[in-house]
Formats: structure tokens, C-alpha cells, sequence
């Protein structure tokens, strides 16, 4: 059963040097059994999503509090098209405006997790979205 845990990366990219949600998302979802990956502070998007390449996750999760994301997450999007890794989902976490959430989704954001979140919500979103390795999709 160990083989078919969902995958997990969790990033913080750009100059934003705030990461205790970030540790308090990584650990939540390894207390519901997943892998995580934390890849630390001041990413690159090229550093995300190669990390993402080499550790075969099924998600990658963005957490992002300095304002950037219409910079990075567009960037993290094309960088997983340009590596055929369109299967990876995206969730991102942070401060995020409420006008920039549909911007987001239409670039392939699969959701976005505000403050206050429960970590409940954020495990579900991700158990019902990603088709673990080995597990049949529900018909």
C-alpha cells in the first residue's frame, strides 16, 4: 500500500521568506498519509517544477504570500506544459485576491486555498482529485 501514496510537493517560490503555513500544510497532509516533498524557501519556478520532475509528484502546492503569483504561477504552468507534465495538479495556497482567483483557475490552477482553510478541505480537494499510481479511477 506505501507504493501508492499520493506525492506531494510543497513550495514557496519567490522572495516571500514566510513558511510556517507552508510546514503546517506539508505536515497535515503527511498526517493523512501522503509524501511530501518540502522543498523550502525562495524557489524558482524552474527549481519547482524540476523537483516536481525528479520527485514524479501528482500535486504540487504553491504557497505564496508576497503578492507574486500572477508572476510565478504562470510561469510553473507553462514550465509543466514545456515538460509534458500535465497530469501534475497545481493547488495554490496563500494571500490571494479574490479578482485574481479566476485569472488562476483559467491557466490551470485546479483550486486555491485561502486563509482559513481547513486542512480537512485541502486533504479532501486532493484525495478526490488525484488518481493514486496503481488505483483504478472511479467509474
Amino acid at each position: 500500500m506505501a507504493d501508492t501514496k499520493i506525492r506531494v510537493l510543497v513550495a514557496k517560490p519567490g522572495l516571500d521568506g514566510h513558511d510556517r503555513g507552508a510546514k503546517v500544510i506539508a505536515r497535515a497532509l503527511r498526517d493523512a498519509g501522503m509524501e511530501v516533498i518540502y522543498t523550502g524557501l525562495r524557489q524558482t519556478p524552474e527549481m519547482i517544477v524540476t523537483a516536481a520532475l525528479q520527485e514524479d509528484v501528482q500535486v504540487i502546492g504553491l504557497s505564496i504570500l508576497s503578492g507574486a503569483h500572477n508572476a510565478i504561477v504562470p510561469r510553473v504552468m507553462d514550465l509543466l506544459k514545456q515538460n509534458k507534465m500535465d497530469d501534475v495538479i497545481v493547488v495554490v495556497g496563500g494571500i490571494i485576491p479574490n479578482q485574481d482567483i479566476e485569472g488562476l483557475k483559467k491557466i490551470g490552477v485546479a483550486a486555491i486555498f485561502q486563509p482559513g482553510t481547513a486542512m480537512d478541505d485541502i486533504v479532501q480537494f486532493i484525495r478526490t482529485h488525484v488518481k493514486g499510481p496503481g488505483v483504478p479511477a472511479a467509474s
